[in-house]
């Protein structure tokens, strides 16, 4: 079948961004890719209505979110499409993230496939790579985990890979709860249990170890629910806010009863590392 690739610009921050992702979602548009100017997203061509794009487009929220160019792609192998432009991530030489499709050369401990349905799943972001390279440098042997914003699943899949028990991964998409299910199988992880839900469905469940990798204003608005399941010198990782936003996370955290033990950066996103 024949796809529009159409480029656009980003918008002015990531919930507006998770926001437009979301309603191209519901005109038809089923893949997202990062780009140096924005990101790509990817229509059947069958699919695409120019006037529904246009009256997202013209939304007053994207005024600043312009369509940079549409392009009319063939019908082809879309494994050899992806396989051209999407290369599998390596964190620390100890981590792999690769799609089915990709060649299994060399070996890493830690070697996950995630299917490249969005990009930002696959740890091609920052706010993925850096929550995996703090992930690395800590212990997940025989504690309880909740992925919370799972999307992919990744998160999830490698908290299970470096020993965890019970692991839960939550997400209030539909695509995201399938998605990660689908991931999850993919990485013989089956043990893992997947929801449909947001942070008003954790119940005060006790994990050791909460995963947050969404956005800055969610994190606030819903920290509190986290700490409430956060078992006593259990760690939380928060990731998916810039750098000059950590203070605002590191307020709140310690308002909560929360100590900052460490953060990483880079691009200016931030993910950081909090014990209670």
């Amino acid at each position: 079948m024949n796809y529009y690739a159409c480029s656009f610009s980003n918008p002015d921050n990531e919930v507006l961004k998770d926001m437009f992702m979301e309603l191209l979602g519901t005109i038809g548009f089923d893949s997202f890719m990062d780009t140096e100017d924005g990101f790509e997203a990817y229509c059947q061509e069958s699919a695409l209505d120019e006037t529904e794009l246009d009256e997202i487009l013209r939304m007053e929220q994207f005024a600043n979110v312009s369509l940079l160019k549409k392009e009319l792609i063939p019908d082809q192998d879309w494994n050899a499409t992806w396989e051209a432009s999407y290369d599998p991530v390596i964190i620390n030489e100890l981590c792999r993230i690769r799609a089915p499709f990709h060649k299994v050369e060399g070996t890493y401990k830690y070697d996950l496939v995630i299917e490249p349905k969005m990009s930002f799943g696959t740890a091609h972001h920052e706010t993925t790579s850096q929550i995996i390279e703090l992930m690395l440098q800590s212990e997940f042997s025989g504690l309880n985990v909740l992925d919370m914003g799972s999307g992919t699943g990744v998160l999830a899949i490698l908290a299970k890979k470096l020993g965890s028990a019970m692991t839960v991964a939550i997400d209030n998409d539909e695509w995201a709860y399938r998605n990660a299910i689908d991931n999850i199988r993919l990485n013989d992880e089956n043990e893992i249990v997947v929801e449909l839900g947001d942070a008003t469905s954790l119940n005060d469940r006790q994990f050791d170890v909460i995963l947050a990798n969404i956005n800055r204003n969610i994190l606030l608005r819903d920290m509190k629910e986290y700490v409430k399941s956060l078992v006593e010198n259990g760690r939380i990782f928060f990731s998916g806010f810039y750098e000059e936003d950590l203070v605002l996370i590191q307020n709140e955290a310690e308002r909560l009863g929360l100590k900052y033990v460490n953060h990483v950066t880079k691009n200016n996103w931030t993910a950081a590392v909090f014990v209670k």
